[in-house]
């Protein structure tokens, strides 16, 4: 079941980092409340992911979801430049998710 809740949380660290990019530095309504309630969600999601798996782990993850995912939505949907270099360090971001879980002992 953490792993679940970490899943989650990470997607919607995902969500709320790109957000951001919508809230205007804040300054729109709508965007900014769904951008905190986005914060508050993941972080309550992984503090619970973290009450059995090592944080070490848990953080580890939930940040390298959030990071390719937000790299990934980047490049697909706002027209970020799609590198090899980028692809192949998002890619290295997720072998590292995929690490981290294979060797939690979880």
């Amino acid at each position: 079941m953490a792993w679940i809740l970490l899943a989650v949380a990470g997607l919607l660290e995902v969500a709320w980092s790109i957000g951001m990019k919508y809230t205007d530095g804040f300054t729109r309504f709508w965007p900014s409340v769904f951008t905190i309630a986005g914060i508050a969600a993941s972080m309550l999601l992984l503090a619970q992911a973290a009450r059995s798996l090592p944080i070490g782990t848990a953080y580890g993850v939930w940040v390298g979801i959030g990071a390719a995912g937000a790299a990934v939505f980047g490049m697909a949907v706002l027209g970020e430049p799609a590198t090899a270099a980028r692809i192949f360090f998002v890619v290295l971001l997720l072998v590292a998710v995929v690490g981290l879980k294979a060797t939690s002992g979880h």
